[in-house]
């Protein structure tokens, strides 16, 4: 079955179940300043969980497109992605446990064909200090639905010393099953609704036990554990409590909020055990294996993963119609570190933007974002809208980072070299000139320095960071105060010449050119605009003739 399939069947399973299918929302928050992006299906429905009439009713569906900045180090362990989409269904003071734990079940058998034996659910333990009860009730309906489906399920409060023990419904306390968009119940602000939850596992198979990394390798693992073998799969939340001055108390309606990852899922469905190789990424990775002359994605898998995961995501971000392109900011910072990142990472396959014996350099990323864009357009077409602009920005910031990348690398490899030999770390000075002259993300720096076993000075680079804006702070002030200087008779001329030279970029560029600043003395004109790139030579002698004319018919 088909990732199309698997969407299309989910949205129709819960219209019949009387829910309005919703759009997704866009990636970036609206009235939301706490965070970048949305991670989460929830996200944008807050205010209805709080009271708020949703105009569609109290029976929602949707796919919602989820960007999570905290899973960018997770990608290369097979079902970790920056970018997703999270299959969500919400009751707003409507239905609760019973029916929502049904029909997502019915849906996971029924619909898509998972095998039940292979499903593990977990619940909320309770906790004494919140004044949260433990989740009985979910525990009975869920040994029904087991019971139905010829299982008898054993639950047990789970203890990692002991293992499952031949159990199939597994408490856990809230670091694990309770859900908010701030985490931990300690950690939401008054205000904020939030609920305990119950989690939906596959079992992938016990020789799934892989991970190196894990502590559960060779010992009993568990459903929550991260050796492998276990993959999450969904998610019902019971959103019926607000953080409130004296604790918790309880929502004037109960809410369901589910989200099951549309990526896992489908990876599940077609037996595969990582994302990767599932239909939501394969025409993806066969293009880097043709970028990478034969290279299989089975040979270097992180490298394949992180380069198809951080361009679908960079696609994604700068397809929404806010137009966001790669800077040193907020989601521009992002999208740099993403696209930077799948470059370095481009490079252990041998995928190398030009060389200095080519006369003609070939940016490679466009193509991924092709692909991407050929794979979604129809069912996400801002993609298709914003085509150009994704393709225009992502290869501008190849090209742009390429120049740097090999110098940047070499200058790395001496660093590293003698820090190792002096056994120190690497100092924030010199993590912040590789930021500042060679265009490297501390991210990526830490990364590399991990791979060497080497910590960086980050208290230092952040002085370094701030002690550059201060520089450029006072600089700018000295040298620009903005506006005209006097009202001289030059003065006056280079005034008029900045009012001809706007009309003429906007007459040349497009009327999306503003004005962002001038400074003006007799001598000479400083005139700031908004525009993505830098002016071409013609572009530039079309303004200068434009308001030559100008001058000259007076």
């Amino acid at each position: 079955m088909k990732s199309r399939e698997i969407r299309r069947r989910y949205l129709e399973f819960f219209r019949k179940k009387g829910h309005a299918i919703i759009a997704s929302a866009s990636l970036l928050p609206k009235d939301d300043s706490t965070t970048l992006f949305v991670g989460s299906g929830m996200q944008p429905l807050v205010a209805y969980f709080l009271g708020e009439k949703h105009p569609s009713g109290t029976r929602l569906v949707n796919s919602q497109k989820s960007f999570r900045t905290e899973d960018i180090e997770e990608v290369g362990d097979n079902r970790h992605n920056t970018f997703f989409e999270m299959l969500g269904n919400w009751s707003l003071g409507d239905y609760f446990k019973k029916e929502q734990l049904n029909w997502v079940f019915d849906f996971l058998v029924k619909e898509l064909g998972i095998d039940p034996e292979r499903l593990f659910v977990t619940v909320f333990r309770g906790n004494s200090k919140l004044g949260i009860d433990r989740d009985h009730e979910s525990v009975e309906i869920w040994k029904s639905i087991f019971k139905k489906a010829g299982i008898q399920a054993k639950d047990i409060d789970y203890s990692w010393k002991k293992g499952m023990r031949g159990a199939r419904i597994f408490y856990y306390d809230q670091k694990k099953n309770w859900w908010s968009r701030s985490g931990l119940p300690e950690n939401m602000p008054e205000g904020e609704p939030g609920g305990p939850d119950s989690e939906i596992f596959y079992d992938l198979g016990a020789d799934l036990k892989k991970h190196e990394n894990s502590c559960f390798r060779d010992k009993p693992c568990h459903v929550n554990c991260d050796c492998g073998r276990f993959i999450e799969i969904g998610n019902s939340v019971f959103m019926e409590f607000v953080k409130d001055a004296r604790g918790f108390s309880r929502l004037a309606q109960k809410n369901v909020d589910f989200g099951g990852g549309l990526e896992r899922l489908t990876m599940v469905v077609q037996k595969k055990d990582n994302v990767f190789e599932t239909d939501l990424f394969l025409n993806i990775i066969r293009r880097i294996e043709k970028l990478a002359q034969g290279k299989k994605y089975r040979e270097q898998m992180r490298s394949f993963e992180v380069i198809a995961d951080h361009l679908k995501a960079a696609c994604f971000i700068m397809g929404d119609d806010a137009g966001i392109s790669p800077s040193n900011t907020d989601q521009g910072y992002i999208v740099r570190r993403l696209i930077r990142r799948a470059i370095r990472y481009g490079r252990n396959l041998g995928i190398i933007y030009g060389s200095a014996e080519e006369t003609v350099r070939k940016p490679w990323t466009k193509q991924i974002a092709e692909v991407v864009i050929g794979d979604y357009g129809g069912i996400y077409p801002e993609l298709e809208r914003n085509r150009d602009f994704i393709i225009k920005e992502m290869t501008k910031e190849e090209e742009k980072f390429s120049k740097t990348l090999e110098r940047g690398l070499r200058e790395f490899g001496k660093m590293a070299d003698s820090e190792e030999a002096d056994n120190e770390k690497i100092s924030g000075k010199a993590a912040f000139d590789l930021y500042q002259t060679y265009g490297f993300p501390i991210e990526m720096t830490e990364e590399m320095a991990k791979e060497r076993e080497l910590d960086i000075d980050k208290h230092e680079f952040l002085e370094e960071v701030e002690r550059h804006r201060e520089i450029s702070r006072s600089g700018a002030q000295k040298k620009f105060k903005g506006g005209l200087a006097d009202t001289k008779e030059k003065t006056t001329k280079l005034h008029t010449a900045a009012h001809l030279m706007l009309w003429a970029l906007r007459e040349i560029l497009g009327p999306e050119v503003h004005q962002k600043g001038s400074n003006i003395t007799e001598e000479r004109l400083r005139f700031d605009f908004s525009w993505p790139e830098k002016l071409s030579l013609d572009q530039v002698k079309k303004v200068e003739d434009y308001v030559n004319q100008a001058i000259k018919e007076d």
